[in-house]
């Protein structure tokens, strides 16, 4: 650890300078207390490129020698999901915050082992689940929060792309790098805001199903979607669905496709029913988080009052760094909080969801 304490200044390093890790990066740049003094990638010219524009004194070709430099306080984590477990878990043996992009971990076994290093630390491991700092979703929260819909007993949710693998033949499309392809990729996410919504309600089962209709015949890439190409074969599924049963008696249904034949535009949605009204959230283009709507279905003295909600700012990826960053300033007392158990619990249940569509039945968690 840097002498942070004393100099109220957290210094931290990035891993991976992909379009999540140059997230990473303009979020510390723009933020006060906090200084990036390293970065590691295996692309020379995106090293000097991110050097140059915020001003950072050491880059490192590997991730193994950056954690060997002293004075780190914290690292994010922005590399392919197979890496996520060997860096954090080396890294918060070094007794250093971890910021993870997500999924946590290829499966819930690595995501346990990440977990416990963090426990054994005393550190922080976060995980970015950005989607649910949405100003649609945050508002969407406050409703449901308040009661305005009632007793919610129904809810889908989806994130569907019409061309939108991530470069066919890419660590994306191969099981044993990815962990898997949408569910677990975006789906992750809509499963993430589908449960925080809902007030995070413990998960009895799953029946799941995965197809690979498009991807293996070559179909459903795209020019918005890419990664480092490779000659991997395409081996994991591009699209899943998931009936997942609720305590409580709610039900979710959850879809995550890389690639259908659809309209172009990406769609981000959510809807709920509840015993005294329901919502529709959908968002077009929900890659860049635009021209999203939030409609709210209630009555009021027996007649419609239905109405358009307005909506806040989105936070995004400056929104989590901002928390992260507030929970290691708060002290060892919030760290226990922060050991990256939320995830590991998305974790779990996307397991099942591949385990019941392996074998083709409902499994109990």
């Amino acid at each position: 650890m840097s002498d942070a304490q004393t100099s109220g200044t957290l210094k931290v390093a990035v891993i991976g300078l992909g379009w999540a890790g140059q997230q990473h990066l303009a979020a510390y740049h723009a933020l006060s207390g906090v200084e990036v003094v390293a970065v590691a990638a295996l692309e020379p010219e995106l090293l000097a490129a991110a050097a140059a524009e915020f001003n950072i004194p050491h880059t490192f070709a590997r991730w193994e020698d950056l954690l060997e430099r002293e004075g780190l306080d914290a690292v994010s984590v922005a590399v392919p999901t197979f890496l996520h477990a060997p860096i954090a878990i080396a890294a918060l043996d070094r007794g250093l915050h971890v910021l993870s992009e997500k999924p946590l971990a290829r499966n819930a076994d690595e995501g346990a082992a990440m977990v416990a290093a963090a426990r054994a630390a005393g550190r922080v491991l976060d995980v970015v689940f950005n989607h649910r700092r949405r100003g649609d979703i945050k508002k969407l929260k406050s409703i449901l929060d308040a009661g305005e819909l009632g007793r919610p007993y129904y809810a889908k949710a989806s994130w569907l792309r019409r061309r939108g693998i991530p470069t066919l033949g890419s660590w994306f499309t191969n099981p044993e790098l990815s962990g898997g392809g949408p569910l677990v990729d975006i789906g992750v996410h809509v499963l993430d805001y589908a449960l925080h919504l809902l007030g995070e309600p413990a998960v009895i089962s799953v029946s799941a199903a995965t197809h690979s209709a498009l991807g293996s015949q070559g179909r459903g890439g795209g020019g918005d979607y890419f990664a480092a190409s490779s000659n991997h074969k395409f081996e994991v599924e591009d699209f899943a669905s998931a009936f997942i049963r609720l305590e409580g008696g709610v039900t979710l249904l959850v879809e995550a496709g890389w690639a259908s034949y659809r309209e172009p535009a990406d769609l981000m949605d959510f809807r709920v029913y509840g015993t005294d009204g329901g919502a529709e959230l959908r968002a077009a283009h929900a890659h860049e988080i635009t021209d999203s709507g939030l409609r709210i279905f209630t009555d009021k003295a027996e007649r419609n009052a239905d109405y358009v909600a307005e909506i806040p700012d989105h936070g995004e990826h400056l929104a989590v760094v901002r928390e992260f960053l507030a929970t290691i300033g708060a002290g060892a007392g919030a760290w226990a909080a922060h050991d990256g158990s939320l995830a590991l619990s998305r974790a779990t249940i996307i397991d099942a969801c591949y385990l019941s569509a392996r074998e083709e039945r409902e499994v109990r968690l």
